[in-house]
């Protein structure tokens, strides 16, 4: 149906991806409420991800694992910009790929290329346990990183197994700019002017809370989501809103962590909402 959230107010955390969740929401009948929680910048220096770039070619790594699409996608557009990106393609096409989910798999088939092993579980914890089968004693592997997390679970993890571990880190984010969005959805969430926030990564709950207690607001976040219903795409998300003490309310059923089963989710869970009234 076309209408399963007629009358609702979703509110979503925009990042790269939300553009297109965005418009499968409104295709539903959502109002939706867009707040900018940061932006994505190439790295601040690129000479590390070059000398990475350039180490891939020259000695083309026996294992990769790609944590995000963001991340190959900036790598490649860096790589285009030196005249690399047909060497670089060429160079991991010969390497071993795993990717944490499905997001980085699509990245590879953008250019050419295919993973050998997806993660079922999205998640760090997810690729500690995959290659943790393996063995990878005196493996070269290449692992790109994304910003805001610690990562040394995942990199003492694959030492300890015996790799030769070489991170990137290919992209940064920027939020001081989206603070004022920030805080006007908490308090519209407060006042009650939202049914649902709808998260898609576990990068904006973290932003949420961050924004919230640098403004003072974090008690009015708290009590806008005890009146607002709270979508998790899955369990990396889930998992990072229980470590901030909250909940998560619908969520997609198991290994159907993708944005259209989650509206699903959302509109069953909201199928008593009336129109807010704002005033």
């Amino acid at each position: 149906m076309a209408d399963r959230l007629n009358g609702t107010r979703i509110l979503i955390l925009e990042t790269r991806e939300e553009a297109q969740f965005s418009k499968l929401l409104a295709e539903q009948g959502a109002e939706v409420v867009q707040c900018p929680m940061f932006t994505i910048q190439d790295a601040p220096d690129p000479a590390p991800v070059e000398a990475w770039i350039r180490r891939a070619i020259d000695r083309p790594f026996d294992d990769l694992v790609l944590m995000t699409g963001e991340g190959l996608r900036r790598i490649m557009k860096l790589a285009v910009a030196r005249g690399l990106d047909q060497a670089l393609v060429a160079a991991l096409a010969r390497s071993r790929k795993f990717t944490r989910g499905p997001k980085p798999g699509k990245a590879l088939r953008e250019v050419g290329l295919e993973a050998q092993q997806t993660t079922e579980k999205p998640t760090t914890e997810g690729v500690i346990e995959k290659l943790g089968k393996l063995d990878l004693k005196g493996h070269r592997l290449g692992l790109q990183l994304y910003p805001d997390k610690d990562h040394s679970a995942l990199t003492g993890a694959l030492s300890a197994q015996g790799a030769e571990v070489d991170t990137v880190l290919p992209y940064a984010y920027d939020t001081k700019a989206a603070d004022t969005s920030i805080v006007a959805a908490i308090h519209d969430m407060a006042e009650g002017r939202i049914d649902s926030i709808a998260l898609t990564n576990l990068g904006q709950v973290r932003r949420l809370i961050e924004a919230a207690r640098a403004h003072g607001s974090e008690a009015k976040l708290r009590a806008g989501l005890e009146r607002t219903l709270i979508a998790s795409v899955g369990p990396a998300v889930s998992g990072e809103l229980t470590a901030h003490g909250l909940r998560t309310d619908v969520s997609p059923v198991e290994d159907h962590y993708f944005m259209r089963p989650l509206i699903s989710a959302m509109a069953a869970a909201l199928v008593d909402k009336r129109p807010k009234v704002a005033e």
